[in-house]
């Protein structure tokens, strides 16, 4: 063979080989991507769960809490609460009960991710309906307890939504209640108690006297902004000098516990 020959064979016989080996890693990719599609279509939350599992991984590193987002219903007025935005709870309000989320700036829930598409998805409150969750043709997709969204869904209490690998709980606040007041014997318990240092209330003196009536004014301080002043005022102008002095001792005569 002359050196000729030898010097065109030697590279076209490289170029074969290299494109041999390429294909084959083209296919072993191919074959693995396969393998993980049919794992993904049967087990469609184990990529949720995945995710999950890095995004508390990264919690911890930086000591950041779980996600959310809190629709809340109260009366006419609809609005959500959620820390997706600075991992700090905020209450939203939107006049056309529409959240948009995404990584543009212009959202009403802005989340600086690259995984996120401009507009990724909104959130939306329909009268007498609910909240639904609408995906905007993101690139990463949305998804609903591991399922993907491609018509507006319903949310339900406890759902978990997952916005290209930003994963975080939604919750649904129907109601809002009042509770009761709350009776003067316990906001009186509120009061800082003094230690034995600070005075002996077993030995009236003067001193104790000025503790008792400061305190006193103290806790009228801590209700006033509170219903229950009027009704503690009128019962207080009916008192009696001696139930006033009683209800001084039995205020003050209390056992002591330690500020926590």
């Amino acid at each position: 063979m002359t050196e000729i020959s030898k010097s065109h064979f030697l590279p076209v016989k490289g170029s074969s080989m290299m494109a041999e080996l390429q294909g084959k890693e083209l296919q072993r990719r191919l074959s693995l991507f396969q393998v993980f599609l049919k794992l993904y279509e049967q087990h469609s939350s184990l990529l949720n769960d995945i995710l999950q599992l890095e995004n508390l991984a990264q919690a911890s590193l930086i000591g950041v809490n779980s996600s959310y987002v809190q629709g809340v219903i109260d009366g006419s007025t609809v609005y959500v609460m959620t820390n997706l935005y600075d991992n700090k709870t905020q209450s939203l309000q939107q006049p056309q009960q529409i959240w948009t989320i995404g990584k543009d700036d212009s959202n009403g829930i802005h989340i600086a991710d690259k995984y996120l598409s401009d507009r990724h998805a909104a959130i939306q409150y329909i009268e007498q309906k609910g909240f639904y969750l609408i995906d905007f043709n993101s690139t990463n997709g949305s998804f609903i307890n591991g399922e993907p969204v491609y018509q507006p869904t319903k949310l339900n209490d406890g759902d978990r939504i997952r916005l290209g690998i930003i994963t975080f709980d939604f919750f649904v606040n129907h109601t809002c209640r009042t509770l009761p007041t709350v009776a003067i014997e316990l906001l009186m318990q509120l009061v800082p108690g003094r230690d034995e240092h600070s005075i002996n209330i077993f030995n009236p003196t003067s001193e104790q006297h000025k503790y008792r009536t400061e305190s006193l004014n103290d806790t009228l301080h801590i209700i006033r902004d509170s219903d229950l002043i009027d009704n503690f005022k009128y019962r207080h102008s009916n008192f009696s000098t001696e139930e006033k002095s009683e209800i001084l001792d039995r205020f003050f005569s209390r056992p002591q516990t330690d500020n926590l």
